[in-house]
């Protein structure tokens, strides 16, 4: 996919798919305020008079009152924003990066002191043949950043800033026990504003999200966290944290319902996050072998047909040697289950597999409309070629 400086806009996310008062006013209040106290009697009104006539210096004004001492920070209450901010601004990096015919800016994720980074693919893709890219840490030190490996199907990269050390890694956490309704941060680098922090909510779990958009295949399909708190483009490869300012997802797409004339959407709302569980393992082989492995079931699939109770993925091709033919399941059967995980389409089984790693064990519930049943599998590998 092209290398967007933020965020891919994603029109439908599948299951669906970045003056105060003016002086007229304040003049006639005064009035108004004058001619009432002249009302009231001319000894008074000439108190009054006097007292503005002299500048007023019997009386104070907020101007006079001392300045309230300054807050500490380590004040904030645990778990605020403010707290989690002040965690893991010095972790998020701001990535520049030029192509041979794109220029663009993304958001990473310090992992170590000397300069190893966690970002998404289209982050830094135009980088990947003769470009270049600029790290930009949060104490203003700039160093050149090389990639070490990336992985387009997961929307993952590892690069590692050149010279440097000493910076502070952010601490992952961990996405199996998420809720829907968690307080989250999510902090990057939108539309190139460095070390922006928003705020929000887990909005839902398990999202299956076309990151390349609706009209992408389905090698772009995320498992995504989905949440409410302003993703632009530019905060992509930023961390998502919870309230212990710990990574529980990577923020790499936004659905949006109108672009600009670069064709980038604002945010509305539903951004989406890759799991930290997932992008740990990825991170992991990247940075020891420069590649990636995923899950495979050996299936090719289509949308199932029907009402809702029907939905489904539809098998059209069982791989020979496959988890999926070595499970028993045959070509026109109907995959509804991933575990206790419901499965109602393609991009849903696509993306319920890629959350698991290479020979995870999983049950399957598969039919034919008439006949369900519930088959054992142990997932296949591949690795994942970067491409040019």
């Amino acid at each position: 996919m092209a290398a967007p400086p933020g965020p891919d806009a994603v029109r439908q996310p599948s299951p669906g798919h970045p003056a105060g008062r003016g002086r007229t006013g304040i003049a006639a209040v005064a009035t108004v305020l004058a001619l009432a106290a002249g009302v009231v009697g001319g000894g008074i009104g000439g108190v009054v008079g006097y007292n503005i006539a002299d500048g007023g210096a019997t009386g104070t004004s907020a101007l006079d009152a001392a300045k309230p001492p300054a807050r500490q920070a380590s004040s904030a209450p645990a778990g605020s924003a403010e707290q989690v901010a002040a965690k893991v601004l010095p972790s998020v990096v701001q990535l520049q990066v030029e192509g041979r015919t794109t220029a663009g800016e993304g958001s990473g994720i310090v992992l170590s002191g000397d300069g190893l980074i966690l970002t998404n693919n289209h982050v830094v893709e135009a980088a990947a043949n003769g470009g270049s890219m600029i790290a930009v840490f949060s104490d203003g030190r700039r160093a050149s950043a090389a990639i070490v490996g990336r992985d387009p199907s997961s929307d993952l990269a590892i690069v590692r800033a050149e010279g440097v050390s000493g910076l502070t890694a952010a601490e992952l956490g961990r996405s199996d026990d998420l809720a829907v309704g968690q307080q989250v941060v999510a902090i990057g680098s939108p539309l190139g504003l460095s070390g922006t922090v928003t705020t929000g909510i887990i909005s839902a779990l398990n999202r299956p999200v076309r990151a390349g958009g609706q009209a992408s295949d389905q090698t772009t399909v995320l498992d995504a966290i989905q949440t409410d708190a302003a993703i632009n483009p530019g905060n992509s490869g930023g961390p998502l944290v919870d309230d212990q300012g710990r990574v529980i997802g990577i923020n790499s797409a936004i659905a949006t319902v109108s672009t600009g004339s670069d064709g980038q959407g604002g945010s509305i709302g539903l951004g989406f996050a890759i799991p930290i569980d997932q992008a740990r393992r990825i991170a992991d082989e990247l940075t020891r072998n420069g590649k990636a492995t995923q899950a495979v079931l050996g299936v090719s699939v289509s949308a199932g047909q029907g009402q809702k109770a029907t939905l489904g993925a539809t098998v059209a091709k069982v791989e020979p040697g496959s988890a999926a033919e070595r499970a028993g399941i045959k070509v026109g059967e109907v995959i509804t289950k991933i575990d206790d995980r419901p499965i109602e389409d393609s991009d849903e089984l696509v993306a319920a597999v890629r959350s698991h790693a290479p020979g995870d064990n999983i049950k399957i519930e598969v039919g034919d409309g008439t006949d369900q049943r519930t088959v054992d599998a142990t997932l296949g590998s591949r690795t994942i070629e970067a491409g040019g």
